[in-house]
């Protein structure tokens, strides 16, 4: 599972003590595997600035989530045609590690191993600069990647435009791509080469009558220029007079001229417009996915220890000074979700009774707490949850 529950519990003796006896439950009976999750110890301040850090972070958290969610469709979006290779490409910077500073690992190997970084979020500083830090960091992730992925977006749109009209029927698509200068009689006075569709089934009649669907027909002019599921594109090349008269006896026989007039610099103009864009996509493609994948990782480390902050705030709010709490990582196991909460309620309960007891009866509220109770347990809990293609 790509499910993570992060939780905490007081530091005391008491408590490690149910911390042990929670790994070794949830061990034997195969619900969860546990680490360490170790945050470092941050310069409180007054549990006031807490208080509002604790929403702040709250926030900041769905904003990280959702734009790593919003940047890891935009891998998918880039890559188009190798979508089964997204995922090796939502990758995380190794870690602190020498050996590993380099590498780049999955997210789940990452939030196992999560050391806190601290060159880049440094814990000497006040809590409320580190928060500061990351939320201009993540700001500035999301102002770079609207910018690119519009630019991206916009090119990308008007070449599916372009390439959308050459996929049409022959009533609608263009004809850039099929005609040629040689398959028209162009600057006569006297002559002009319509183009008309001729339904399959009617090939034979079309070869035996066009000449005589009105005066002045030149013999032998038709060709077959294209075809598509419907039908085929001939030519027909008559004198101008005629045309009015010819357009209304080939819609009697169901064959429909098609208005359209051969412009070389149009045709020349579409073409070239093609290719740059073709080009221009090209040429972006590498620069937006490098990019995307070093943000991403940036994002998504900063996600993770937004997450740290979260417990860290939570557990000093909750368990009170001086700081003295054990963060833990736990991964459950496949649908063993509902015993495991179970069990962490059980050996958790003596921390919260009224928390323990409305979590199996909805109706009992926490006074002072504006929080759901399904999202209010005995011990701090933050879930977290890799799922970002879901």
């Amino acid at each position: 599972m790509s499910e993570f529950w992060l939780i905490s519990a007081p530091g005391d003796k008491e408590n490690l003590q149910a911390l042990e006896r929670m790994n070794t439950v949830t061990s034997k009976s195969n619900l969860s595997y546990n680490t360490k999750f170790v945050i470092p110890d941050f310069k409180v301040g007054t549990l006031d600035s807490l208080v509002g850090l604790s929403d702040e972070l709250g926030k900041l958290d769905a904003f990280a989530e959702s734009l790593i969610k919003r940047m890891a469709q935009s891998v998918v979006d880039v890559m188009e045609d190798a979508k089964g290779k997204v995922q090796e490409n939502l990758l995380a910077n190794g870690g602190l590690k020498d050996k590993m500073k380099c590498l780049k690992i999955d997210l789940t190997s990452f939030v196992t191993h999560f050391e806190w970084d601290m060159a880049k979020y440094p814990a000497k500083q006040p809590l409320v600069s580190v928060v500061d830090t990351v939320a201009k960091q993540l700001a500035q992730i999301e102002t770079d990647l609207k910018s690119r992925t519009a630019s991206y977006n916009t090119l990308k749109t008007n070449l599916e435009n372009l390439e959308r009209k050459s996929m049409g029927n022959l009533f609608t698509r263009t004809l850039s791509d099929i005609v040629s200068k040689e398959d028209f009689v162009l600057d006569s006075e006297y002559l002009i080469t319509l183009l008309v569709i001729v339904p399959k089934p009617s090939y034979t009649q079309w070869q035996k009558t066009y000449e005589s669907l009105s005066d002045m027909v030149v013999p032998r002019s038709t060709k077959l220029l294209a075809e598509d599921n419907e039908g085929g594109l001939f030519t027909v090349t008559l004198f101008r007079k005629v045309i009015d008269d010819f357009k209304i006896k080939a819609k009697e026989n169901k064959f429909t001229v098609r208005e359209y007039y051969y412009d070389e610099k149009e045709i020349k103009r579409e073409r070239e417009e093609m290719t740059r864009l073709l080009s221009d996509k090209k040429q972006q493609y590498g620069p937006l996915l490098r990019w995307l994948k070093v943000n991403f990782s940036e994002a998504f480390i900063a996600w993770i220890h937004i997450k740290a902050l979260r417990v860290f705030v939570e557990s000093v709010l909750r368990y009170g000074l001086p700081v003295n709490f054990q963060a833990v990582l736990l991964q459950p196991k496949k649908s063993s979700t509902k015993r495991l909460r179970e069990v962490l309620n059980s050996v958790f309960r003596h921390l919260d009774q009224v928390a323990a007891a409305s979590i199996l009866d909805a109706s009992v509220e926490i006074p002072g707490l504006q929080l759901n109770n399904q999202d209010y347990f005995p011990y701090v809990y933050f879930h977290i949850d890799l799922s970002l293609l879901d």
